[in-house]
């Protein structure tokens, strides 16, 4: 990373980019050290604005997949990174930037495409109460106040929304090595709404607390809000180890049913000849997931007490591996993931959410009239493979060719027949036997155009 004497560090899904201040820091976090290569980081090295007070930041996803299921409608399931199949889409653009002034700080980033669609029909939390929280924070992916202490390598106090750091990927595709995320990304959550606390005892080493409305929710569930951190250790440039964890009650008034999950990451550069036209790099990455319900009826990680309610846990695991060639200006990764999810209370719906009720957040013809069910101890096993090329001409913009295979224990994907009607259309009258085509296993090509500024 290229250092700047006097500046103060964006850091979001861990990524240190050092932009213009007026204000001199007595140390940077991971100052000195190379975070560019780290999948969910951002690849760039500086910023090109130098405006004081204000970093603008721009970035635009879009993508043409193809799958081999062939749905009738057109759409994608079972993904927060894809909304529809065989067509082009502005999957996402966030323009916005970063505020800073004597230690006030502040980062907007707004959200339009198919995105801020498709994560906030995962958000069930705006059934509670009045007022289409979903609407209100719709088109908004990061956007909070804070104040930056200059003590030590830095302490931060932020509130509003903020991006998650769990299942490592970066919520932003320009960041990640792979485009489809593994399930253990997938399943986990991109955003948080509450107050963090972020220190830095030294530039090594990130200590972060959060005070939360819930696991990915505008709102909250029950009357206790979420609990959990990040501690990530950085110890040199070549090497980075994290570890997330979250304690609350996400199940709609079961405040007795209290969740907890662990994420942990390792990262490892193990090849760097940045300057050859041959192999310049080489890394991977490690994750794993584990976490559990338990009570209101679920009963963690044992069926062993009927009266206690079945087994209700997460666990999943995902590896990648990344070579970049040419002084880093292409790059080939392959890697994949597995998961069982009994309880599919992380799963994401791939036809409404499990209930009767229409849901206000993506209304469609069918929307809740065939939910995909979530009861305790419904089992829900995956696993996903992908491959990929990347072309980088420079730091701001990859252009990415990827094949996935994901397949899972339970019909889960959209097959022929589509999941809206069986013509494919909203517009058709249902015919009372049609039922939503889900598969087991799908396969598909994206190709995608990535940009950042």
């Amino acid at each position: 990373m290229k250092t700047v004497t006097k500046s103060i560090l964006l850091l979001t899904m861990g990524a240190a980019i050092s932009i213009p201040s007026f204000a001199q820091q007595k140390g940077e976090p991971f100052e000195g050290m190379d975070q560019t290569w780290q999948n969910g980081n951002d690849r760039r090295d500086s910023s090109v604005f130098h405006i004081p007070y204000f970093t603008p930041s721009l970035m635009v996803d879009v993508n043409y997949t193809h799958s081999f299921n062939k749905p009738n409608d057109n759409t994608v399931v079972g993904s927060t990174a894809l909304a529809r199949n065989n067509e082009v889409e502005l999957s996402a653009l966030h323009f916005g930037g970063d505020f800073e002034f004597k230690g006030a700080r502040a980062r907007i980033m707004t959200q339009f495409g198919t995105r801020s669609q498709v994560v906030p029909r995962n958000d069930l939390s705006p059934y509670r109460g009045q007022y289409s929280l979903a609407n209100v924070y719709r088109n908004l992916s990061e956007a909070y106040v804070g104040y930056h202490f200059n003590k030590w390598n830095g302490i931060n106090i932020d509130a509003g929304m903020f991006m998650s750091y769990v299942g490592l990927n970066s919520y932003y595709q320009p960041e990640n090595w792979e485009y489809q995320a593994s399930f253990t990304s997938d399943n986990t959550p991109w955003f948080f709404n509450g107050v963090r606390l972020q220190i830095f005892p030294s530039k090594y080493l990130k200590i972060e607390g959060w005070l939360i409305n819930g696991w990915q929710s505008y709102g909250k569930f029950n009357s206790m809000p979420g609990f959990g951190g990040n501690i990530t250790w950085v110890p040199k440039s070549n090497v980075k180890l994290l570890t997330n964890d979250y304690y609350g009650t996400d199940a709609a008034n079961i405040p007795q049913r209290k969740r907890f999950h662990s994420d942990n990451s390792l990262l490892v550069r193990y090849y760097n000849k940045p300057e050859s036209n041959g192999i310049s790099r080489m890394a991977f990455s490690l994750t794993g997931d584990i976490g559990f319900e338990k009570g209101g009826g679920v009963n963690g990680f044992s069926n062993g007490d009927s009266s206690k309610g079945p087994a209700q846990y997460f666990a999943s695991a995902m590896f990648y591996n990344r070579i970049w060639f040419a002084k880093n200006k292409i790059a080939w990764t392959v890697g994949g993931g597995v998961m069982t999810n009994p309880g599919r209370y992380l799963v994401l719906y791939p036809t409404g959410q499990a209930s009767p009720l229409p849901n206000p957040n993506n209304p469609t013809q069918t929307e809740g009239a065939f939910p995909f069910s979530a009861n305790p101890g419904d089992p829900f096993k995956g696993w996903d493979f992908s491959t990929n090329f990347d072309f980088m001409p420079n730091q701001s913009i990859t252009f990415r060719v990827e094949y996935v295979h994901r397949h899972s224990s339970v019909p889960y994907f959209a097959g022929p027949g589509g999941v809206t009607s069986q013509t494919g259309y909203t517009t058709s009258a249902l015919d009372p036997n049609w039922r939503p085509d889900l598969v087991k296993s799908e396969d598909r090509i994206i190709a995608a155009i990535l940009f950042r500024l």
